[in-house]
């Protein structure tokens, strides 16, 4: 008998910092979504594609869960909210760290949720014995019922084999959604923007990470080469002379590995370009927004 194509949403929500983007990319096995410790560093909705002949599976890594301050902090809640109405699978990730009863009015619309529900409680590494992880598991048990639960440590690789290969159980037959040679939905610059932004949170602190956006104006591919300019926004003239350091240090160094992950990424030499400018307030003005991209 002919086995039919297997294709499906697997959508991944949670709170932030709980390392939904390690497992992401751990599962899809490229560098998709962007990891550093600090909180908030996924903005979109990420889309991640494995393809095998068999199947097709589109993970989608969504921002973090919080209570939104300012408007882009509302969009973001939107493709967080909007993981749970388009998905065939849902992982939810939580870790050995946080309160259970964190952000509840979400959780509570997990519970409620008709897919199959896989809660990925990650990080357990982190636990001393056995009995720790036993009462974890009781209290997620309680929380989500109907969820299937998998201890993890995305990090160690440890049990994300066997919720891939739940995942490939419980895909519906469907054709493929996207072409079988394709790893993402987003666009070259896209990626640009990502690997730049991360480089941005690792070498700054307090606000101004937060208060930047990262803008490809010019992405020219050559046989050999890519010729990248790219804008990075923020919002107060104080902030552009952090981020470009004294003598344009710090912004050099931001480049400089910005560049390296760059090229890794696409196998090409390429040639970076990086320019600050100031845009007051742009994380609660609709239009800015708009034209980054946030809001359809």
């Amino acid at each position: 008998m002919e086995q039919k194509h297997k294709a499906g949403f697997v959508n991944i929500v949670g709170n932030p910092n709980v390392g939904k983007s390690t497992l992401m990319n751990d599962l899809v096995g490229e560098r998709v979504s962007i990891i550093t410790s600090k909180a908030q560093t996924t903005r979109h909705r990420i889309m991640g594609i494995v393809n095998t002949p068999e199947y097709q599976i589109v993970f989608s890594d969504t921002p973090g869960v919080l209570a939104p301050k300012y408007k882009l902090q509302e969009s973001m809640l939107g493709f967080s909210e909007g993981a749970l109405t388009d998905a065939d699978i849902l992982l939810y990730v939580t870790d050995v760290v946080e309160d259970p009863t964190k952000n509840a009015e979400f959780l509570a619309k997990v519970a409620k949720e008709k897919v199959p529900v896989l809660l990925v409680v990650n990080k357990i590494d982190l636990l001393k014995d056995q009995s720790e992880l036993e009462a974890k598991v009781a209290k997620w048990k309680e929380l989500l019922p109907n969820a299937e639960i998998f201890p993890t440590s995305a990090k160690e690789h440890f049990n994300v084999t066997n919720i891939m290969a739940r995942i490939v159980e419980l895909l519906p037959e469907n054709p493929p959604y996207f072409g079988k040679d394709a790893l993402t939905d987003k666009p070259a610059r896209f990626f640009v923007t990502e690997i730049i932004r991360e480089k941005i949170l690792l070498n700054y602190d307090k606000e101004v990470p937060y208060s930047t956006e990262v803008i490809v104006e010019k992405f020219d591919e050559k046989e050999g080469a890519i010729h990248i300019m790219a804008v990075i926004y923020v919002e107060r003239d104080s902030q552009k002379g952090i981020l470009i350091g004294k003598g344009g240090a710090k912004l050099k160094r931001v480049g400089i590995e910005a560049r390296k992950d760059i090229e890794t990424f696409f196998g090409k030499r390429v040639y970076l370009e990086m320019f600050v400018k100031v845009e007051p307030n742009w994380r609660n003005r609709e239009n800015k927004l708009r034209s980054f991209g946030y809001i359809e």
